[in-house]
């Protein structure tokens, strides 16, 4: 991404190791920084009580109190549990957008607008449903 500094993880695996225990979609959203098609994922339209973990790796990245229906075809959040997750710009496919990865694993789960919607916090965190998943509350 334009420095050298290579940043360690809690959770550190070969793309050997990644690919062996993802499928194919799994590996090129979480680990290519791919996108799955709008409307398509598993989460988009769920209001199931849970948590929602890195599909990766399992660590706890949102709850279900933060989920809300933003209409834009992915499951949206307006805030992370504390710092589970970290913010990379991304200036690809010529926008600048700001992307979202697990802070544990640095696997791709999606991107943050700050476009409000009228959430607390002001902000839509747009999460690839196949990056998560959700532990229901009992």
């Amino acid at each position: 991404m334009g420095n050298d500094v290579q940043k360690t993880y809690g959770v550190e695996k070969t793309d050997e190791q990644w690919r062996e225990e993802l499928s194919p979609e799994e590996y090129a959203v979480l680990r290519q920084a791919g996108t799955e098609r709008a409307f398509t994922g598993e989460y988009t339209d769920t209001e199931t009580t849970g948590t929602y973990s890195c599909k990766a790796c399992g660590s706890e990245l949102f709850t279900s109190d933060t989920k809300f229906h933003s209409g834009c075809g992915w499951p949206s959040f307006y805030q992370p549990i504390s710092d589970t997750v970290e913010y990379i710009e991304d200036v690809s496919h010529g926008m600048k957008r700001v992307e979202v990865r697990c802070a544990n694993c640095g696997s791709h789960l999606g991107h943050v607008f700050p476009d409000g919607y009228g959430t607390p916090t002001g902000d839509r965190f747009c999460i690839n449903s196949i990056s998560l998943t959700l532990t229901p509350k009992e």
